[in-house]
């Protein structure tokens, strides 16, 4: 109990501490008064950029912990938030001294910042890193270019597992390790840890070092450990623990995981009271705390039915989930159910690709060549993991969505209880058997008579590219002319790669707003690309896109006839020079409007027109289409007599999740359904995809 009141009070008086200094002081004055100003910073993290996706253009905005030393002439040393919109900011580097104009803002509650600082521009480099940033900086840039040379997914995940450095990650697989419970082998933690200083020590046994020095080794491997990795929450935890159980080995005490852990969390968040906010520290002490509890037990338990060597990896991946179940219940990630196996799947594979990649990492600096060599096994073992994480990600229902907040934590909590004992005698235990194995023929029934991807026969696929437009209409085999390239360049990628598409005879862009351009290096990837169109209202943005290669603008009346398809260009009517100021409205209406016909199927592709456009299409006499790719992402902006003249039996939404616009607008799905359409959306459907059957078009979607 005491010990109990002296760690609350250490707790306390830290955190009032540091609630002091950034409470007050002249930043957080300033702040308050919104004041703009010159700063001099040291930078005390990683920059970390953040893309906001909007319809007109992105933001990207770069986040990046520092320090202020100075302001307003004044002497300070307190903890500052920078967001900037400055590509330059994402090359700094911790320890380095920068100057910069920002207005000052005062952090959201509960933060320990003194400020939020708004910066725009580049800062100002005072002077280059310490000489130790400088070093781990190589090495993580020498192990980047030593896996240049492996296939994709193996050059992307391969420094992840070493370092951490998830920046080369594409989209598309980060999603696979997150669906597949894999997300925490990018978060290089206890487990990488673990595996170094075990290969240390034993490297120091087999050449004959000392008690003392095989540690001391171990010890300078868990501090050069933390400065490539980067300090942070899981690697601050583990390289702790770490260094306990080193000071146990030197000093002959017996080594115990738990008060280990116990004393790694109270000596961190004492130092650093935020981590107690932090969602990532809590879930690497809750999975490590399961791993030292729960695990042996389990393991003992399924060692009687199982050889150990399957129950021992089995029972450790379990326990590591189980324990982080509720808080990422919380946060809504859903119920994994693909996670265990998955991690067991992949578990032989982590040990050779980390250790080899680490050595890779080593003599990288030194000897690059060599290190390219070394690479080569360690792919063969990243490709594992990745196949793993790709194939558990596809797997039907590898996630059940839950209930967020504290709500789905005491579900998910009573769901485990009753789960528990009714599972403690044979016939609830026979019929949860007899259940489960019920749920996974169905599930493999389903996936077997289930359509593939591509569905044989397509003509249209809405490629599922976020909140934008992406659009594949089929030429002949591997072509498709492109219409939009959607706002990212790697899901349109993706979805033409799926697609089998080679060649892109003709490619549409109907507007340049981002999300329908900026996808655009994701279509010239690998494929060749022949006439490019845009909008005769168009301000020239897709050139930038575009380097070295003509455009031509679409007219009203222009045909293409591309294999089994004839392309009509129908809009813009009325022609409208954009302006850089102009509305998203004006630069909606500029859209080039198309009917895209093959024999017995006629697709009505609308781009963003808004209401105006639609009324003056309409005058014009709008062609009767099946399919309807609906006006601006399925907005409010829309005529019911545009949409009701065209007389669609299919209608798709290309459209983001979550997105910030309200699309689609719940009354134009209303009036949609009202007229007696099948609307799909791909925020909900994934990639849509028409075929023709003898009945009439027929839609497949990607989920």
């Amino acid at each position: 109990m005491v010990a109990t009141l002296i760690c609350v009070a250490a707790s306390a008086l830290g955190v009032a501490l540091r609630l002091t200094a950034v409470g007050s002081g002249p930043v957080h004055a300033l702040a308050v008064r919104d004041s703009t100003l010159s700063l001099e910073a040291v930078v005390t993290a990683d920059p970390k950029a953040i893309v906001r996706t909007g319809a007109i253009h992105h933001r990207e905005t770069v986040l990046v912990p520092v320090r202020a030393e100075e302001v307003d002439h004044q002497r300070v040393r307190v903890p500052v938030l920078v967001l900037a919109d400055a590509p330059a900011w994402k090359r700094v580097l911790p320890s380095q001294r920068i100057r910069f104009t920002a207005h000052l803002t005062t952090p959201r509650r509960g933060e320990l910042l003194a400020a939020v600082a708004l910066v725009r521009g580049p800062p100002s480099l005072l002077g280059t890193p310490s000489a130790i940033q400088r070093a781990a900086e190589t090495i993580r840039l020498r192990l980047r270019t030593a896996a240049s040379g492996l296939p994709n997914d193996q050059r992307e995940v391969l420094p992840g597992l070493v370092d951490g450095d998830a920046s080369l990650l594409e989209p598309d697989l980060a999603d696979a390790f997150e669906r597949a419970g894999l997300t925490h082998l990018m978060a290089v933690s206890g487990e990488n840890l673990s595996l170094i200083l075990g290969a240390v020590l034993g490297l120091g046994r087999i050449t004959g070092l000392g008690r003392r020095a095989g540690p001391l080794l171990a010890g300078a491997a868990i501090i050069g450990f933390v400065i490539v990795a980067r300090p942070s929450p899981s690697v601050l935890r583990a390289a702790v623990m770490g260094s306990i159980a080193l000071i146990a080995l030197v000093s002959g005490r017996e080594r115990q995981g738990v008060p280990a852990l116990c004393a790694a969390v109270l000596i961190l968040v004492l130092v650093d009271p935020e981590l107690a906010r932090s969602y990532g520290f809590a879930l690497s002490a809750l999975a490590t705390a399961g791993i030292l509890v729960l695990a042996p037990p389990w393991r003992d338990r399924l060692s009687r039915r199982m050889p150990r060597g399957l129950a021992e990896p089995l029972a450790v991946s379990a326990a590591a989930h189980a324990a982080c179940a509720p808080v990422l219940a919380m946060l809504g990630a859903g119920v994994s159910l693909i996670a265990i196996p998955a991690n067991l799947l992949a578990a032989p594979a982590v040990g050779p690709a980390t250790l080899l990649g680490v050595f890779a990492a080593m003599v990288a600096p030194f000897a690059l060549p060599m290190a390219g060599v070394i690479v080569i096994p360690a792919g063969f073992a990243v490709g594992w993991i990745t196949g793993v994480a790709r194939l558990g990600a596809g797997t039907p229902y590898a996630a059940i969505g839950w209930p967020t907040g504290l709500v789905g934590v005491a579900l998910l909590l009573a769901a485990v209880a009753v789960a528990l004992m009714a599972l403690r005698r044979p016939l609830p235990r026979r019929i949860a058997a007899a259940a489960l194995a019920g749920v996974v023929a169905i599930t493999i029934g389903v996936r077997l008579l289930a359509p593939g991807w591509p569905p044989r026969g397509w003509l249209f696929v809405t490629c599922d590219v976020g909140q934008g437009d992406g659009l594949a209409l089929f030429a002949g085999k591997g072509q498709a002319v492109v219409v939009d390239t959607g706002p990212d360049p790697r899901p349109m990628d993706r979805c033409l790669h799926d697609l089998g598409v080679r060649t892109v005879p003709l490619l549409v862009l109907t507007h340049p707003h981002a999300d329908h351009i900026d996808g655009i290096p994701g279509v010239l990837r690998g494929r060749a690309v022949g006439t490019v169109v845009i909008s005769p209202d168009s301000d020239g943005e897709e050139h930038r896109l575009l380097p070295g290669r003509t455009t031509r603008t679409a007219a009203v009346g222009d045909v293409w006839t591309v294999g089994p398809m004839t392309l009509t260009v129908l809009g813009p009517l009325t022609t409208t020079h954009v302006t850089e100021g102009d509305s998203g409205t004006t630069v909606n209406n500029t859209s080039i409007v198309m009917l895209a016909h093959w024999p017995g199927l006629g697709v009505l592709l609308c781009g963003d027109v808004e209401i105006e456009a639609q009324r003056e299409l309409l005058a014009a006499g709008v062609p009767r289409a099946e399919i309807l790719k609906i006006p601006h992402h399925g907005s409010a902006h829309q005529d019911p007599a545009f949409l009701a003249a065209v007389h669609a039996r299919i209608a798709i939404a290309s459209v983001g999740a979550g997105n910030d616009y309200g699309h689609p607008a719940p009354s134009t799905m209303s009036e949609l359904t009202a007229l007696g359409e099948h609307v799909y959306r791909t925020d909900r459907d994934g990639d849509v995809a028409v075929i023709r059957k003898r009945t009439g078009p027929a839609v497949v979607t990607r989920k």
